[in-house]
């Protein structure tokens, strides 16, 4: 790790509160960059985490799904460090898990709101200071849900395909100016809430696909990994500082996945 390696530059994180975000963030601080945290609440804890690596950080509550309140907050985050060299546009919610004739409209227009358009909120803003800058660098979180569509998870998986779509158009229509986008594919990680919710919430959806018993889905998700585990949260955070970092400057519209395999 290099503790100078993004000294004096500034990242945004958005949906900073949850475990990806903060984990993220955590590693970007520790390797120099001041933090602009993003998230409708919960950021407290987070904060005084990113403080103690001796970085500069401020959170800033934002609906993303809201394009006004997404332009004022990038607004005040220009205001506060002057700058933004790095977007990790990662605010996204699961959804609900139920086949594709019984999926919740309702639901799907919710999750489709929050991790699409608001992740396209999110890109717009803060592209736009980035094109006045000439540089950046950005990376979304889209997933291995967007690369094979996944049972029961229509919303999600719709949202995700979407995305990686977005970083490739994204990637193209920025590189002028000197803005690099991509994109990570996380798969199965684990332990904790997301993990525990998908296990849960597979079992209870009633498919082909997986046994009713959580302990069995468990086994199950976890024999489609190559690596026959699930990965870390951990794991995730070394990829986005490579993607973000100059040894990765000639890497654009790429789709990483972080998969436990090919």
């Amino acid at each position: 790790m290099d503790k100078e390696r993004f000294l004096k530059k500034v990242c945004i994180v958005t949906g900073g509160a949850g475990e990806i975000g903060i984990s993220t963030a955590i590693r970007l601080a520790q390797e120099g960059a001041d933090i602009a945290l993003v998230d409708l609440k919960g950021m407290e804890k987070a904060i005084e985490r990113i403080k103690k690596t001796g970085v500069r950080c401020i959170g800033y509550t934002c609906n993303v799904t809201n394009y006004s309140e997404v332009e004022k907050t990038v607004a005040a985050i220009r205001a506060d460090f002057s700058h933004i060299d790095m977007l990790f546009n990662n605010a996204g919610i699961q959804g609900e898990f139920s086949q594709i004739h019984t999926y919740p409209v309702e639901d799907f227009h919710k999750v489709i709101e929050v991790n699409l358009i608001g992740a396209f909120h999110v890109l717009r803003a803060v592209s736009a200071v980035m094109v006045e800058q000439k540089f950046g660098v950005i990376v979304n979180t889209a997933s291995m849900a967007g690369v094979g569509g996944p049972v029961n998870m229509a919303a999600y998986g719709a949202s995700k395909f979407a995305l990686v779509g977005l970083t490739q158009t994204a990637s193209k229509d920025l590189a002028l100016y000197n803005i690099r986008v991509n994109s990570i594919s996380p798969g199965y990680m684990g332990p904790g809430y997301m993990w525990d919710r998908q296990v849960d919430l597979q079992a209870l959806a009633g498919s082909q696909y997986y046994d009713k018993d959580r302990n069995v889905v468990a086994k199950q998700m976890v024999s489609e990994v190559p690596l026959r585990r699930y990965g870390s949260i951990d794991e995730i955070p070394g990829t986005v500082a490579y993607l973000m970092s100059d040894d990765a400057s000639f890497i654009t519209g790429v789709n990483i996945k972080i998969s436990g395999g090919i």
